[in-house]
């Protein structure tokens, strides 16, 4: 199974290194296939570096510590397959779905409302929930 992980989820697996958040990433790599898009990545570098500007190093040590295939987030992407509350969301979905992934994982409530047939769209808590017995 290909599993995507939006920039959230990072974030707190970079800023809680102890946490579930980073039990489910090595259950993802053991279990299945992760996935991490270039939009994710670009955007983890730009939040980190706004918000939490010394934790830049950390990003680049996260990143090659985890092993994920990565999936790049074209420039121009085709609009109107689904609807999502925050467009800035749409590149990240868009990403999943012509890339074949089969869950994408975010703590983000903009994709709460979000129907597609792939990937499933869950919560890290939806996700141990359902992969991690």
């Amino acid at each position: 199974m290909r599993v995507m992980i939006d920039t959230n989820v990072l974030v707190s697996a970079l800023l809680f290194p102890g946490s579930p958040i980073n039990q489910m990433l090595g259950h993802i790599v053991s279990h299945h296939k992760l996935v991490i898009s270039s939009f994710v990545i670009d955007e983890l570098r730009a939040v980190v570096k706004r918000k939490f500007a010394a934790k830049m190093q950390a990003v680049d040590a996260l990143l090659d510590h985890i092993s994920f295939d990565l999936v790049y987030t074209p420039q121009t992407i085709k609009a109107g397959l689904f609807e999502i509350r925050d467009m800035k969301d749409y590149p990240v979905l868009y990403t999943a779905m012509v890339n074949g992934v089969d869950v994408l994982i975010t703590g983000d409530k903009d994709f709460a409302g979000v129907s597609v047939d792939m990937p499933e769209i869950m919560t890290p808590a939806e996700y141990r929930d359902k992969y991690m017995k």
